[in-house]
Formats: C-alpha cells, sequence, structure tokens
C-alpha cells in the first residue's frame, strides 16, 4: 500500500512538472473579419488563463480569479489600453467591448469596430502580455478583402501596418 502511494506521488510529480515546463511559448492569438450582415469588424482574441490570470494579479496587487465578478473590468481596461486599431488616416477607431469568456486554458475576449470595415493601410498596435512575458508572441489574422493576413507582433514589433 505504501509503495502503492508513492508512486502514485512520483507520478503527480512527474506529470505537474510536464505540465509546467509545457507552458514555455507565451502566445496570443486574435482574429479580425468583417461580418457583412452587421456591417462591423469583429475582433476575437485568445490567450493563455494562467498569464492573463498572472498579469491581472500584478497589476490588480491581489489574487485576481478570472471567473469572479470584477475580473472583467480588470481586463477590459487592460486590453483597451495595450490592443488598438487607427484608421488610414490616423485616428484611433472606437473598438466596443463585447465580452470575454474564460475556463481554465483560455481566456477569449470578444470586441468590434461597430459599422466600420477596416481596410488595408489601418496600423494595429498589440502589446497585449509583453508587458508580463518577454517572449510573448501575439498573432493577428487580418481578413480585410481577399485572403487572411498574418502579423506576429513581440516586444520589438507592437505596431503594424495592414497589408
Amino acid at each position: 500500500m505504501v509503495l502503492r502511494l508513492l508512486r502514485c506521488g512520483a507520478a503527480a510529480l512527474v506529470f505537474s512538472s510536464a505540465a509546467a515546463s509545457a507552458h514555455n511559448y507565451h502566445m496570443g492569438i486574435a482574429d479580425i473579419s468583417y461580418n457583412a450582415r452587421t456591417g462591423s469588424t469583429e475582433i476575437v482574441h485568445t490567450y493563455t488563463a494562467h498569464d492573463v490570470a498572472t498579469l491581472l494579479t500584478k497589476q490588480a496587487g491581489r489574487v485576481v480569479d478570472l471567473g469572479q465578478p470584477g475580473s472583467e473590468a480588470l481586463l477590459r481596461k487592460y486590453a483597451e489600453k495595450q490592443f488598438t486599431i487607427s484608421g488610414r488616416k490616423g485616428e484611433r477607431l472606437p473598438l466596443t467591448w463585447i465580452g470575454m469568456k474564460a475556463d481554465a486554458d483560455s481566456v477569449v475576449i470578444f470586441q468590434e469596430i461597430a459599422r466600420t470595415r477596416l481596410g488595408a493601410g489601418s496600423r494595429i498596435h498589440n502589446a497585449v502580455l509583453t508587458d508580463l512575458i518577454p517572449a510573448q508572441k501575439n498573432t493577428v489574422n487580418v481578413q480585410v478583402d481577399g485572403p487572411v493576413k498574418t502579423l506576429i507582433f513581440d516586444q520589438g514589433s507592437l505596431d503594424q501596418v495592414v497589408p
């Protein structure tokens, strides 16, 4: 019985250390597309829940649970500062917060630019999580006209123009 418990404990340690090392790559992804039915540009971001919770906890100075009331307001404030889109003339486009969804693995953020079709020449600023994690890579897939274009953001490239 004791040997069995020791084996179970050892197995738990192996799995937990494997899980911890499995999170060596920090990334986020956002999909930006035009919804012809609503006439709006929709933005859907997905980030690792652990990274977002760690960031918000650090900023708030208290433990932040993404499932608790108040966490959405913290995330919204952060996301609206770290992710912006400007039009071709340099004017900042108003991103409307639609909401968020969080589970144990990921956080999904929903935004839109009402009654606007994003075009080539627009500028995206994406610094989400780069202030916490120097190695953070954020992929943004943009579909304006034609095929999807992919942009990669990191600490050295926080602002890019939509081709």
